[in-house]
This record gives structure tokens, C-alpha cells and sequence, in this order.
């Protein structure tokens, strides 16, 4: 219907005439996206009327129809000026019965309820598209109306708690003001938490410890999934910046719980398990350091005698989720990243992670014929990380090499061959060897005899024995050697000296320098020392 034929009908249209005109209105609409901006004026005129019919008593199949209407229009970010405004906004919060007070938990008939998942839809597509609904939703306190109705969230349909937590996701992304006020003011995330453990079926038995799935159970219902994301999601945002205080540990330990019990379960299909992980990932990384004993202190289920009878199941699903991360080839930086800076941390920071990691990622080495980066192990795919085009996702790669060798420059080089750890030496100033700066225990760093016996004849540079070559200056005369000798001194100064290379050198503590300062630094260490 043309918008010129429909404004009209609906300024003298009784309640019956507005729902039948505003139905065809959407169903021709549906599957719309992209709007003719020669009817934009049009358009910000029929919000200006939907939203008026709204603000009078109405039927709620009308209300329904009207809010379709809305969401459909709201597609369009040019305009929402009629409704990112206070009484807009109101409008839209009271539907979708968001005010403090509004007994969120009442019986609703069904209608009614559909009336409430359109208002919310609205409501998340003009929040999104309009900072003006952004800032409204602040000062009309729409996020204290949310964090209402997250307490009523066991009585939730499916739909009403999705877009619910969509929205809460959504202000606390979009307005990074609002996350310390709903922590601290509202408790969002003590109530998002219930709400996992609520969604996720935890039940405890310990302090954080959840009891393990039973492997016969179903999947994951894919609506119980989309919710768990959402909130999932909303909790990150709202972990971004530190809680602090006894009250915030407790808080991040019993998330900590909760994720290692999402890890351990399976959804209806791979790539939503795969979808859940993730997130579990990027929650994760936000919480403290410390916390993340949690995912392997598990009493009642027990652990491995090897790893001071800590449990490693989390630890290895991480494992087997970063692998198939790499595997994809593609989208590292926002895919891989994540759980390599977790696993990173996690064995900083914890023995036991350490210890099982390096076993998984970094077993005694026995074949050294093959360079380092060349194969289908966890460790070759890594290496080959180690000198990927990314810089960040070559640092993040090198960085867990690195804590799984305890910071130490010659076992990495023993793992990984110099070449491809230059990049991480250089960065640390550890060209010249040592350690880095954490403090690790004196454990389990053994070579097997292979290695021994291979051990001084592996290139340090590729970090691998190599087959003899050739001697290309066998055959030459000494005054042939000189030639070609002098020959690439002047080939090196002519590039030298067209500023295409820099000759350098490395600096005792381990940094690189223009070459002509690393020859003057000895004399410089030695000048004020004569003694014999």
C-alpha cells in the first residue's frame, strides 16, 4: 500500500480500520530493510500516528498490529525522532511492561503476552539505531525496569526472556555509563547469573562446583540456548571494568562455576556448541586471573594424580576448541585470540594449567628431522602461528609458546627454532637469551634421549637436524673466496647506505641496535673497570 493512500485512512480510521489497514501495511513490509528516502517524511509521519493510536486504549491484537508497524519502521534509523523521545520511549517501556512496579510476573493472556514481545523488539531495534533512544532509556531508568524483570525470570516465556536479555545486552553495550549502576545499583549480575544457573540447570554441590551433566541427558534445548547466549553476553559487558571487593571474588568464582559447567554441556548441534564456547571464552577473560582455579577444583568429581588431583576437563575442551579454531583458517584475530589469551594466563598463573597444557601442546620432543612449523600437531600449528601476517595473533601465539617454556629463551628456541621466535624475542629484548620476568616453579623439563643424541647437530635457526648440504666454496680457489667475500661486503654497503637495510646488532641487555652502537657498547661497559 502506498503511504500516501494510508496516512489518510488511519486520521478518521476507527480501532477495526487501523488494525486491517496497518496488517496489510506489515505484511507487505515484512521482509523490507532498505527504505525509499523519498519517503521519509512519510514515514516519520506514520510513526508519529502509530504512536498516538498506542498512547489511547486499545484492543491488544491492535496493540500488536500497531507495534509491528513500529518495528518495521524502526529498521530505519532516519526515523525515529518520534519515538526517541520521553513519551516514545515511555510508551514503549509501559508495553513492554518494563516500568519498576508494573508486576512483570502477572498473568498475562496470550495476546498480551505477544503485545509485550513486539514492545521489546521495538524497543531493541530503536535502541540500537538511535543514540538519542540510547540516552532517553537513561533517563527514563528503562535498564532498573529490565533488571525487574530479571528477577521474575524463571516465570518467562521463551521469547519474553530472549528479547528481554537482547535489550539488557544492548544498553550496557551501547552506553558504557550505565554498567557500573547496574552492578552496583540494580545487581544485574548477580540476577544475570541466576538467571544461567536457572537456564543451564545447575545444581550445586559445592561451594563452586556444579555437579557434572549426566552424558545420557539430552542436548541443550536451542531456547534455552539463545537465552543462556544473551545473558552470556549482557554478563560480559557487564564484567568489562573490575567490581572489585569480597562481594565481586565470590561473584566472578560462582561464574567461573557456572561457565565450566556450560563447557562441559553439548547443544543440539555443533556449531551452537561451538557458539556457546566462545562465549564462555570471552567471559572468561574478564574475570580475574585468580579465579580460574575454579574450572579445575572440583572436589566431588575428583581430578588426575599427575596434576595434584586437579580436574582438567574445562582445560582440555578449551584445548580442543582453540585447535579447532585454528583449523578454520580464518578469522583469528576475534576467533583464536580469545581462549589463546585465556589458556595464556591460566598457565601463568596456575602450575597445574601449565603443566597439563605443555603436556597436550608441548610433549618431550623425540623427532627433530622435521622443521618445527611442518606437520598437523597442536605444536606445528602454533609455531606456524608464530609468523602469522597479523602481528596481534602472532604475539598471542608466541606468548603461550613462551609461558608453557616458563619464559625461558632456550626452551622455546628447543620447541620452535630461532627463526620463527625472533619476532617474541625482539618484542622482550631476549635476543641475547635468559628469562622472562614471571617466576615459575623448577618442574618436569626434561629432554628425552632422542633429543640428547640429536641435540648438536639441530639448526638453531630452524630447529631442526638438517641433511648435509653441499659446500659451495669447496671447489674455490682463496682468491676466489676473497673475490665473492668483497664482493657481498660491497653488495651489503651500497644497501646500506640507500637506507634499504640497517645493519643491527644486539644491545647486553638483549635489544636490537644499529650495529656501529652494539661495537661501541663493550668499550663503553669496560671504560670505568681496570681491574686485574
Amino acid at each position: 500500500m502506498d503511504l500516501n493512500q494510508i496516512l489518510p485512512q488511519l486520521e478518521s480510521a476507527d480501532e477495526e480500520e487501523t488494525e486491517k489497514v496497518l496488517k496489510q501495511f506489515n505484511l507487505e513490509n515484512s521482509h523490507t530493510f532498505t527504505f525509499d528516502q523519498n519517503e521519509e517524511a512519510l514515514r516519520i509521519k506514520l510513526c508519529q500516528t502509530v504512536l498516538s493510536a498506542l498512547g489511547s486504549p486499545m484492543q491488544p491484537s491492535c496493540q500488536r498490529t500497531c507495534l509491528e508497524t513500529l518495528r518495521i519502521l524502526s529498521r530505519d534509523k532516519r526515523v525515529l525522532t518520534p519515538v526517541a523521545t520521553r513519551e516514545g520511549m515511555l510508551t514503549l517501556g509501559g508495553m513492554a511492561r518494563l516500568h519498576p512496579g508494573q508486576g512483570g510476573g502477572d498473568a498475562q493472556s496470550e495476546e498480551e503476552e505477544k503485545v509485550v514481545v513486539e514492545a521489546l523488539k521495538c524497543l531493541c531495534n530503536v535502541v540500537y539505531n538511535s543514540p538519542a533512544a540510547q540516552q532517553v532509556s537513561v533517563d527514563v531508568q528503562l535498564a532498573h525496569g529490565l533488571c525487574a524483570s530479571l528477577q521474575t525470570a524463571r516465570t518467562w516465556h521463551h521469547e519474553v526472556g530472549l528479547f528481554t536479555l537482547r535489550l539488557l545486552f544492548l544498553l550496557s553495550a551501547l552506553r558504557s555509563d550505565l554498567r557500573g549502576v547496574l552492578r552496583r545499583e540494580w545487581h544485574a549480575g548477580r540476577l544475570l547469573t541466576e538467571v544461567l544457573e536457572h537456564t543451564l540447570d545447575v545444581r550445586w554441590v559445592g561451594s563452586y562446583e556444579a555437579a557434572r551433566p549426566d552424558p545420557q541427558a539430552l542436548p541443550m534445548p536451542a531456547e534455552d540456548n539463545e537465552r543462556a547466549m544473551e545473558a552470556l553476553k549482557a554478563l560480559f559487558n557487564l564484567t568489562l571494568s573490575d567490581a572489585g571487593g569480597e562481594e565481586g571474588d565470590h561473584q566472578f568464582r560462582l561464574i567461573a562455576a557456572i561457565l565450566r559447567h556450560l563447557l562441559m554441556l553439548k547443544t543440539e548441534t555443533e556449531e551452537k556448541t561451538e557458539e556457546a564456547h566462545s562465549h564462555a571464552v570471552n567471559l572468561l577473560n574478564n574475570l580475574p586471573v585468580s579465579c580460574l582455579d575454579v574450572l579445575i577444583d572440583v572436589p566431588v568429581q575428583g581430578g588426575l594424580e599427575n596434576y595434584g588431583g586437579k580436574n582438567m576437563d574445562a582445560i582440555q575442551v578449551l584445548l580442543d576448541f582453540m585447535e579447532r579454531r585454528i583449523d578454520k583458517g580464518s578469522n583469528y584475530k576475534e576467533g583464536l585470540t580469545p581462549v589463546l589469551s585465556l589458556l595464556t594466563e591460566g598457565s601463568r598463573h596456575h602450575r597445574e594449567i601449565r603443566r597439563y597444557i605443555k603436556a597436550q601442546v608441548l610433549p618431550p620432543l623425540t623427532d627433530v628431522k622435521i622443521r618445527p612449523e611442518i606437520g598437523t600437531t597442536i605444536r606445528n600449528k602454533l609455531v606456524r602461528l608464530m609468523t602469522h601476517v597479523d602481528m596481534g595473533v602472532k604475539q598471542t601465539a608466541a606468548e603461550f609458546l613462551f609461558v608453557l617454556c616458563k619464559e625461558s629463551v632456550d626452551n622455546l628456541l628447543k620447541y620452535t627454532g630461532y627463526g620463527n621466535a625472533a619476532g617474541l624475542l625482539v618484542a622482550r629484548g631476549l635476543l641475547g637469551g635468559g628469562r622472562g620476568e614471571t617466576q615459575y616453579s623448577e618442574d618436569e623439563d626434561s629432554d628425552t634421549e632422542e633429543y640428547k643424541s640429536a641435540k648438536p647437530f639441530i639448526n638453531l635457526i630452524t630447529g631442526h637436524v638438517e641433511e648435509p648440504m653441499p659446500n659451495p666454496m669447496e671447489e674455490m680457489t682463496e682468491e676466489q673466496k676473497e673475490y665473492e667475500a668483497q664482493k657481498l661486503v660491497n653488495m651489503f654497503d651500497k644497501l646500506s647506505r640507500q637506507n634499504v637495510i640497517r645493519p643491527m646488532g644486539v644491545r647486553p641487555d638483549g635489544t636490537l641496535a644499529p650495529l656501529e652502537e652494539t661495537l661501541c657498547d663493550p668499550a663503553d661497559d669496560n671504560s670505568g673497570s681496570d681491574s686485574d
